[in-house]
């Protein structure tokens, strides 16, 4: 099922042209990484808050679904703690809490050296429907 859930999120064109990787997912739980290219890069030479939302964004919509139920951002926040500079980023996704239709998850974002670089958090909507992998 890993196999087909990971190739099911390769259809995100936007991560995937942002050159982000689903790496691990199982129920509740996703793992995402980014190789720090120079397109990541602001004009102050650290990576783009937003290649670093989407990085986390990814890991959260797979763990999100996960399960085969979709679920849609109800919510995400995101604060920034270091700069993003050379090697790889990762994102891991956490499911906290639930309830019939909504789940929160946290999103872990680390560098190479596994120093936090951020923390996403983000809330779906339970739909009524199933995705099928």
């Amino acid at each position: 099922m890993k196999e087909k859930i990971i190739k099911f999120f390769y259809q995100d064109r936007y991560a995937a042209h942002s050159g982000i990787e689903l790496v691990d997912v199982k129920p509740g739980y996703a793992l995402t990484r980014m190789e720090i290219e120079d397109y990541h890069l602001n004009a102050v030479g650290v990576v783009q808050g937003g290649a670093i939302f989407t990085l986390a964004d990814l890991a959260f919509a797979a763990a999100c679904n996960s399960e085969g139920q979709l679920v849609l951002a109800l919510n995400a926040s995101i604060n920034y703690f270091k700069p993003g500079l050379k090697g790889y980023l990762k994102a891991e996704a956490i499911k906290v809490s639930e309830t019939r239709k909504t789940a929160f998850y946290e999103v872990t974002i680390t560098d190479a050296k596994g120093d936090i670089i951020a923390r996403f958090s983000g809330t779906g909507f339970k739909k009524d429907e199933t995705i099928t992998f």
